[in-house]
């Protein structure tokens, strides 16, 4: 108990609050810019930890990364741009929200239930610490090969087109992250003589292009604006318990998947979210409403991608291990500090963690009437021109471009990937399924060679092993599940 209140004091100084209440500010503004992850949120503030003390450098990662999460909601769900990778796999979603009217529905959903997935990851990480870090320590890259090929399936279901245009569309984001040298050869590929593609292609530039560029471009195509709903928002908040108490059941389900994900190194909200959706529509009840501006998917991967954040800090404070790439900077500020990760940390500086927790709670807490102040300023744009809102987007998109690499060449990418979504999306490809390949590409590859380096070229470990068995099972069943819901249709017709 003398822990406890050591660590209430070591949260109520005045640094620590103030650490708090502005790096929330800044996690809801930088999050809400299209381009600016909620990675880069988290690295520019490393300078500043600096001159602060251990308790505050930790808080203003932990609030600065909660509050980027969630507002990368506001400009999917007002403009079709996800603000981060974590809201892109829902962002459709919110927008068909938007354009029935139900704006505050769309946006209240993202704030309620990311509150309460944050607050649930940060139980997991006080009660089941030691468990979820010993399970996360009996994956190896046979279990992490199939956990990122079923994050690839759920490209087939989460498609409201053809299942084979979106295999298509992740098969080429799959080709795309191919390039450069990042890979297990060490080798370039496909870079045809151009040195800055040697890096690879950013998931950042291939985000921002088929989002926000093409969604330009949509416009400028467009004689007829976008009829969205030109008034003051109303309550917030006022379905939300409605929605709890209607998606009880895939509220939990996405706390539990955002947890089980979060914790395993490398995973990250990102995977999170889109698994959770297509979790979501897979065992809906209403599985055709998904896409037309349904709230249940916004219940489930808004859940998800907060409890993972959370979670993902549990390898990372037990074993050094990050979580997420968040994480991993975050490791590095905890050695900064004397905060050595380590199982002795609980013991031997049980106040500093008991203080994290707080600060966790604390977060969540103050993202509500945050974000609900962050929501009302952004419903300005719905009652902006659409001619003075879209150059600014494209402003927006060249700098967040720019700020991932410091070079030119990033914000020709954005042009190229923009153009790229443009004619997907008229052709009836889910540009979605494309940026899911860019993503997970390198990780599909490097867990698959390394496994095979390991096992000697034998493919029967990633069958033979429990975990990755069961993990086989469900990939194909998700590969296999268009085909096998084409077949039944087929039977079912009369001859």
């Amino acid at each position: 108990m003398s822990d406890l209140a050591e660590a209430f004091r070591l949260v109520m100084a005045g640094d620590v609050l103030l650490a708090i209440a502005a790096s929330a500010l800044y996690g809801l503004v930088v999050g809400s810019l299209p381009g600016l992850s909620a990675t880069m949120a988290v690295a520019l503030l490393v300078p500043v930890t600096f001159w602060l003390s251990p308790i505050a450098a930790v808080a203003t990662i932990i609030t600065a990364s909660a509050m980027a999460i969630f507002s990368g909601d506001i400009p999917g769900a007002l403009l079709r741009i996800p603000g981060t990778p974590a809201s892109a796999a829902y962002t459709d979603e919110a927008y068909a929200l938007t354009r029935k009217g139900q704006a505050e529905l769309a946006l209240g959903a993202g704030l309620w239930f990311s509150a309460i997935g944050g607050v649930v990851g940060t139980l997991s990480l006080m009660l089941l610490a030691p468990a979820l870090a010993e399970m996360a320590l009996n994956f190896s890259t046979y279990e992490y090969f199939w956990l990122a090929l079923l994050g690839l399936m759920c490209a087939t279901l989460v498609a409201r087109s053809s299942p084979v245009k979106a295999i298509a569309a992740m098969l080429g984001g799959l080709l795309l992250s191919c390039i450069g040298m990042e890979n297990p050869a060490g080798t370039p590929r496909f870079t045809f003589g151009v040195a800055e593609l040697l890096g690879g292609i950013e998931p950042i530039p291939a985000l921002v292009g088929v989002f926000a560029v093409s969604e330009v471009m949509r416009a400028m195509a467009s004689a007829e604006p976008p009829r969205l709903p030109r008034r003051r928002f109303g309550s917030i908040l006022a379905s939300q318990w409605a929605l709890t108490k209607r998606y009880q059941w895939p509220m939990w389900r996405g706390n539990l998947v955002g947890v089980i994900i979060g914790v395993l190194p490398g995973a990250g909200a990102d995977m999170a979210a889109w698994v959770s959706y297509a979790i979501s529509k897979r065992f809906s009840r209403e599985p055709e409403k998904f896409g037309t501006g349904h709230p249940e998917g916004l219940v489930e991967a808004g859940a998800s991608n907060n409890a993972s954040l959370a979670s993902g800090w549990v390898p990372s404070l037990l074993f050094g291990i990050p979580g997420d790439t968040i994480t991993a900077i975050a490791i590095g500020v905890l050695y900064m500090k004397g905060l050595n990760p380590g199982p002795t940390l609980f013991t031997e500086r049980a106040p500093a963690m008991y203080a994290l927790y707080i600060i966790f709670i604390l977060a969540n807490i103050l993202m509500i009437p945050l974000g609900i102040a962050m929501i009302r300023a952004a419903s300005f744009i719905l009652r902006a021109p659409r001619a003075a809102v879209m150059p600014v987007i494209l402003l927006l998109c060249a700098v967040g471009a720019f700020a991932t690499s410091s070079s030119p060449f990033a914000v020709l990418m954005v042009g190229a990937f923009g153009c790229l979504g443009f004619v997907m999306e008229r052709n009836g490809y889910p540009v979605a399924a494309l940026v899911l390949g860019v993503v997970m590409g390198s990780m599909v590859e490097q867990n698959f060679v390394t496994s095979l380096i390991k096992s000697d070229g034998d493919v029967m470990p990633f069958f033979e092993r429990p975990v990755s068995a069961v993990l086989a099972a469900l990939t194909l069943g998700a590969l296999l599940w268009p085909l096998a819901a084409l077949l039944l249709r087929q039977g079912r017709k009369p001859a």
